[in-house]
């Protein structure tokens, strides 16, 4: 009989103890807001971690975010260019979901400036430049590299890359999306086209242009 009231205590014992463990956990979740002036917007990822515990998450694009924490538990917000907050979780709640606004307050920081050298420092720099060899052959292989027709030619030769394709293909596509639903302009009446044209014509393009099909 004492052996199965010892276990019966035992198990009452556990029972509560799980019981008021679970109901300290609550999910903690809201939004993080600069709050420097009247046009609330959101702060994406900012840090969000428990003081003392080493768990934590961050803000979403929007600022949202959602943590289980427990009652009591100190919550520290920092961003990159705003005051650290710190938030003490309620130890009087009566739901296991509890939500929150926080406000983030812009914190100005003046980094000191920062100048970088391909070398180590000045006196290395000097002796660089007083032992460069600047001979009439390399002067000579300058003039030509920065030639208006060498630079003309690598602009027509080199391929563009990936970032120049995107960059065409969107403009394309913006523009044909600018004009959906309705004709799009002609040349014709465009001014500036008129101009170009009439340049041309006076600089010789269409003649210089004829005499390299025949």
């Amino acid at each position: 009989m004492k052996l199965r009231l010892i276990i019966l205590l035992f198990f009452i014992g556990m029972a509560s103890l799980a019981a008021q463990e679970d109901k300290d956990i609550i999910q903690f979740s809201g939004m993080v807001l600069d709050g420097s002036n009247d046009e609330l917007y959101p702060v994406p990822y900012t840090n969000i971690l428990v003081k003392g515990k080493g768990r934590g998450t961050y803000s979403d694009l929007k600022g949202f975010f959602s943590i289980v924490v427990e009652a009591g538990d100190t919550i520290v917000f920092s961003a990159i260019g705003y005051k650290t907050v710190e938030y003490v979780i309620p130890t009087d709640l009566e739901d296991k979901r509890y939500s929150i606004v926080q406000l983030m307050t812009q914190d100005t920081i003046n980094l000191p400036e920062t100048v970088v050298f391909p070398w180590p420092s000045r006196e290395h720099f000097k002796l660089e430049f007083l032992a460069m060899d600047v001979t009439p052959e390399l002067q000579r292989r300058a003039s030509e590299n920065l030639a208006a027709e060498t630079l003309a030619k690598m602009r027509n030769e080199v391929a563009t890359d990936g970032v120049e394709n995107t960059s065409y293909y969107l403009r394309q596509q913006s523009r044909e999306f600018y004009h959906i639903g309705q004709q799009p302009p002609m040349n014709i009446f465009n001014p500036m086209a008129w101009k170009q044209f009439f340049d041309s014509w006076k600089n010789g393009d269409f003649k210089r242009q004829n005499n390299n099909d025949r």
